[in-house]
């Protein structure tokens, strides 16, 4: 009878880990510790940690898909609602953990980017998918008048996930809300103000 594969649950269990502890923070034996499985079953899944945190990563932007889709997808808002949707569905999760956690695309950009080639690649790819779906709904909004023209929706795209991750990296630090609201305030009065 064969062995019940503990693939899932090490991927589930590293997924808490490096959220917890971070990239450069976790081992192997701290992920199969807390899936409650032998080191082996690592080694026998997975080539090496930064192959299996390429996965976690993978799983984790999956479900920011999901999280983005929800919000940008209700064509029962406009753009500019949609937007703002999103940073908000994002703080009611971060809320959730007491602003303790972030964001682990955000997390891995600023730690293990600079040790891993591979993850820098996946990381760098990842954003440029990210983008696709907030580039398309702000050009819809620049199309209608309700965001302004004077930049590029793709730039405006990566201005907002850019600035919004390092609102949640201050955000962990303080474990507070405020640089949030204060990312959310600033942007839709600003690049994001509707003139409609």
């Amino acid at each position: 009878m064969a062995r019940k594969s503990l693939r899932e649950q090490i991927l589930n269990a590293g997924l808490r880990v490096l959220y917890r502890s971070g990239y450069m923070g976790s081992g192997v034996r701290d992920i199969v510790a807390e899936a409650s499985a032998p080191q082996g079953s690592f080694t026998n899944h997975f080539e090496s940690k930064e192959a299996f945190a390429t996965e976690v990563l993978d799983r984790y932007f999956e479900h920011t898909k999901k999280l983005v889709a929800e919000a940008l997808d209700d064509k029962t808002l406009t753009p500019r609602e949609r937007l703002r949707r999103y940073l908000d569905i994002t703080t009611g999760r971060l809320a959730a953990a007491n602003f303790s956690r972030g964001c682990l695309i955000g997390d891995f950009s600023l730690e293990a980017a600079p040790h891993s080639e591979l993850l820098r690649k996946r990381l760098a790819a990842i954003f440029l998918e990210w983008r696709k779906p907030f580039a398309a709904c702000i050009a819809e909004g620049q199309k209608i008048g309700e965001i302004p023209s004077t930049f590029d929706a793709t730039e405006l795209a990566d201005f907002l996930l850019s600035s919004w991750e390092g609102a949640i990296l201050r955000m962990k630090v303080e474990r507070s809300p405020a640089a949030l609201e204060r990312f959310k305030a600033i942007a839709f009065q600003t690049v994001f103000r509707g003139d409609k």
